[in-house]
């Protein structure tokens, strides 16, 4: 990671607008790379608020410099600019000075979509549906339950430095289906673990990054039943209240089987009593609940695809059924036909008959 000059790159599009960051697309004039431009929202920087995004930017950097590089799970900064004006680069008049970071394109898919793509008809939700909540398909080399488990590897990793990773939503994830790799391209919610108590709630610690992976990337619910049920996100709004969360997802549990029930409430009951104090006891406990929600899954998809056998079963009889009362229909129909055929020719051979008859006494 270098200080850079922005004059390096050409913008060629735009990628996104979060809360706080807007997101361009570029290119390295030196290496012909892309490359993605990141910096405060416009609308902050003109109004003169972004010193809390600046702030974080500064964050997001040091904790780089500490850990990042030890791991392929985030997005690579590439570089950062000095505090200055940047209007000639992005061609706008705010006349403010920030700074601004260079990171690498991430690869893959976005698990969240983003608004103006949902605007296009795009199904922005189902990244996370398809591969976190209801993974219908798992490649053979891919490992089970795998962004569950790379994002705990990203959070032992800060947590090594004394940073908690909050906000790891899935719009701020990219994902690679064919091999099970995904990347993290936004890690500005750093929480440090000796940053003290904020108003209102217990210091920050693991419990809070344990919670936020239990609320965005699984659920109890059983799968939809009809593909358009994949299109939506769910759970997405940001963790508020602790208890209002942990309450919500206890009633989602109230309803599933007995199995889902015990290995989903010891991990609320844990995070309820801020008990976790490694990933590896939260890990485990999460595994375990995964494993019992894809056991009935599996279980659901079973019965219904037995259901949806018996129905063409069902439906395939009633056809033949038909078909025979169509051919019996037919075949009664044809001889009650012949039958008045055979009828009407009889009475008209009868008729000749009686005709030649008088024809007879006639010339006697």
């Amino acid at each position: 990671m270098e200080k850079v000059d922005l004059d390096r790159y050409e913008l060629t599009g735009r990628l996104g607008v979060g809360a706080d960051y807007e997101v361009r697309a570029a290119v390295d004039r030196e290496t012909g790379k892309q490359v993605a431009i990141k910096r405060p929202v416009p609308q902050a920087i003109s109004r003169n608020q972004h010193k809390a995004i600046e702030a974080r930017t500064e964050k997001v950097l040091q904790a780089y410099e500490e850990v990042g590089f030890s791991t392929n799970l985030i997005s690579p900064i590439l570089g950062y600019t000095s505090r200055a004006v940047h209007d000639g680069f992005f061609g706008d008049d705010l006349g403010k000075e920030y700074q601004v970071m260079v990171e690498k394109r991430a690869c893959g898919i976005p698990l969240l979509g983003d608004m103006m793509s949902k605007f296009k008809g795009v199904p922005i939700g189902a990244g996370q549906n398809l591969f976190t909540l209801f993974p219908l398909l798992q490649p053979s080399d891919v490992p089970a339950h795998s962004i569950h488990n790379q994002l705990l590897d990203l959070e032992e990793v800060y947590l090594g430095a004394g940073y908690v990773v909050l906000d790891l939503r899935p719009q701020n994830i990219f994902y690679q289906p064919g091999n099970g790799q995904m990347v993290v391209i936004d890690t500005g919610a750093l929480a440090q673990l000796d940053g003290g108590a904020p108003r209102g709630r217990p210091p920050y610690d693991i419990n809070d990054a344990c919670l936020e992976i239990l609320k965005f990337y699984t659920t109890p619910v059983e799968p939809p039943a009809d593909p358009s049920g994949y299109r939506e996100p769910r759970g997405i709004r940001p963790i508020i209240n602790i208890e209002e969360e942990l309450a919500e997802m206890a009633r989602d549990l109230a309803e599933c089987a007995q199995s889902v029930v015990n290995t989903g409430n010891v991990i609320l009951d844990t995070i309820r009593g801020r008990n976790y104090t490694e990933y590896s006891q939260f890990r485990s406990d999460l595994t375990a609940y995964l494993d019992q929600i894809v056991d009935r899954n599996a279980g659901l998809a079973k019965k219904a695809e037995a259901k949806r056998k018996a129905e063409e079963q069902r439906q395939a009889e009633l056809k033949r059924q038909a078909e025979e009362r169509a051919e019996k229909a037919a075949e009664a129909k044809a001889k009650k036909i012949a039958a008045k055929a055979k009828a009407e020719a009889k009475a008209a051979a009868k008729e000749r008959r009686s005709h030649c008859s008088t024809r007879g006494l006639d010339k006697t």
